[in-house]
């Protein structure tokens, strides 16, 4: 009976054994496989950011992470109780900052994973791999380096490591715009581990990694190097609070140079990341005095102005407050208007012709919308949306208060200028082949403003933006200053923003460039002594980076330095309302 009893045991385990490794093997086998096949993800290189020219300002470089399994490394510590030491030392020769390791280690002891260290150089990880720690492992993954530096990263963004994925993820400027470009597809392949999930066997790739697109932008990095230094060192010398600084392509719309102060070094995380904002064109503020070139424009379209129309700018009473200019410029033609910057002739002339037919222009000219370029968090600025105007609102319109334009959008809308009237879009990606446009203002009116703002930097005629000339090249441009406004508060009238916009050679622009200077400090705060040289500086730069051939070696000597004395009045521009502050209307003054 104990024999038959044992017999008729083994066929049955013999026959469920069978069952199970033949007939019914699926369920088993599943469980098997995951106990010991696992899917490994291989990282897809994320796509370089280039400049126009093919120079790389964001890419890729391979890194290594140290893993161990602690289960492992403290079964190897009983034949080698100096691997610990060893590692200890490696971490501290690198200087690598893995925190108290070997208290983490006890704390995951029964673990068979643990994060040492991460995106390591290849060269470090190899001599820590060298010493052969039991345990020890290296993942490959990628990070993010950016040759430019502080010089790029507002526009150009960051990309972070994904702790999840270990894919790395935009998260600011254009890293973050173009994510789904630029990421790429993550792979798979199969590997076999052992109990203690060490590697067995590579079983191969499942699925293969998809590198991300390159981006090519509309950036010369030449000319971002040399506009952020030129700004860098102006911020600094006038001890402002920020800078920014833009640099169009006349002919195309795209944006060569976008810089701002301060920065922060994308390649060394450390300091304060809240400097990474985009000013250019996440930042609206009030345009002063560059807004008068639109304002003059509307009158000469309005038909109750001409070239040779004249206005009296003497000190004029608005809503029971008086509005003067520093300077007594007497009877003044459009011309003379622009070049001393009168506000009391603009607003002479905005309650004339009306604020319909100033926001006309203005909106024509691309303001109060957005540009369309797909940064993240672009403003559109603010066109005032009133049913009653008062006299004093109307007024402060004409010299640049009561509306807010970005920086971007101010060199957009001094591109039309360029173009004699007509409206290019503006690009932040490399454009192949021509520009289409649309005749936003007549030819010949926007020809003759073009006259006008070659006045604003003519010495002869007195123009408050002497200093933005530069030597064999004609310019013109437009200076302004506002007050600096605090929401909540109201204006600051002992702080300014200095502004310039323009463009060279007048002729046959190349470059359109706008510069902001908030919060200069010094006894000259204007547009005209801060903004304008910096103008100067980045404009000769780009004639010389982009081999634009000189106007006329004579033009030269008839050209002052842009350090150097100018014979016009310090004050040559006004702040309206001295002594009585700005109106209800959001006016705080003009030049200074």
């Amino acid at each position: 009976m104990v024999f038959v009893l044992s017999i008729a045991m083994l066929i049955v385990i013999g026959w469920k054994t069978a069952k199970l490794q033949v007939l019914d093997n699926e369920v088993p086998q599943k469980e098997g496989d995951a106990r010991s096949l696992r899917d490994q993800d291989i990282i897809a290189t994320r796509g370089n950011i280039l400049d126009r020219n093919g120079e790389p300002l964001a890419l890729s470089t391979p890194v290594t992470t140290l893993t161990i399994n602690p289960r492992e490394f403290f079964a190897g510590l009983k034949t080698n109780p100096e691997q610990a030491n060893k590692l200890n030392e490696a971490f501290k020769k690198l200087k690598l900052n893995t925190g108290d390791w070997q208290k983490r280690m006890k704390e995951n002891a029964n673990k068979q994973y643990l994060l040492l260290a991460r995106r390591l150089p290849p060269a470090q990880a190899e001599e820590i791999v060298a010493l052969k720690i039991k345990g020890l492992r290296t993942e490959e993954e990628y990070k993010r380096y950016y040759p430019m530096g502080e010089a790029g990263v507002h526009l150009i963004g960051l990309a972070n490591i994904n702790d999840e994925e270990g894919q790395e993820v935009g998260v600011e400027g254009l890293e973050k715009a173009y994510e789904i470009s630029l990421k790429g597809t993550s792979g798979s392949r199969r590997v076999e581990i052992d109990g203690k999930g060490g590697l067995v066997h590579d079983l191969g790739v499942t699925k293969s990694a998809e590198p991300g697109n390159d981006l090519q932008l509309s950036i010369d990095s030449r000319l971002q190097y040399h506009a952020y230094k030129v700004l860098k060192e102006v911020v600094t010398q006038r001890g402002a609070e920020a800078g920014t600084a833009i640099v169009l392509d006349a002919r195309s719309g795209e944006v060569l140079a976008m810089v701002n102060q301060p920065s922060w070094n994308p390649n060394n995380r450390t300091g304060n990341a809240k400097v990474l904002r985009n000013s250019a064109i996440v930042d609206s503020l009030e345009p002063g005095s560059t807004i008068k070139t639109f304002t003059v424009t509307a009158a000469l379209e309005s038909g109750k102005f001409d070239l040779n129309s004249v206005l009296e700018t003497n000190p004029v009473i608005i809503d029971r407050r008086r509005l003067k200019d520093v300077g007594n410029f007497g009877p003044s033609k459009l011309e003379r208007i622009v070049a001393k910057s009168s506000n009391v002739g603009a607003a002479k002339i905005g309650l004339e012709i009306g604020h319909e037919a100033m926001l006309s222009v203005f909106k024509r000219v691309g303001f109060g919308e957005d540009i369309g370029i797909g940064f993240p968090g672009e403003a559109s600025g603010a066109l005032p949306a009133r049913e009653r105007w008062s006299r004093g609102e109307t007024a402060a319109l004409a010299y640049g208060y009561g509306l807010k334009v970005t920086p971007l959008q101010l060199a957009q809308a001094y591109l039309v200028y360029a173009n004699r009237g007509l409206r290019k879009p503006i690009s932040l990606l490399k454009v192949n082949g021509p520009v289409q446009g649309a005749q936003v203002i007549d030819e010949r009116i926007a020809s003759d403003v073009v006259d006008m703002l070659r006045q604003v930097v003519s010495k002869e005629a007195g123009g408050t933006g002497v200093r933005a000339n530069i030597p064999s090249y004609s310019v013109a441009g437009k200076s302004g200053t506002s007050w600096l406004y605090i929401p909540g508060k109201g204006y600051d009238t002992k702080n300014t923003i200095a502004h310039f916009a323009g463009f060279v050679p007048a002729d046959d622009p190349r470059v359109i460039i706008v510069v902001s200077i908030t919060k200069p400090q010094g006894v000259e705060v204007n547009g005209g002594v801060v903004a304008a040289p910096v103008f100067s500086q980045i404009a000769a730069g780009a004639m010389r980076i982009l081999d634009v051939p000189p106007e006329s070696p004579k033009l030269s000597a008839t050209l002052p330095n842009s350090n150097a004395p100018v014979e016009v009045s310090p004050q040559s521009e006004s702040l309206p309302f001295e002594e009585l502050g700005p109106i209800d209307a959001g006016s705080g003054g003009g030049e200074q």
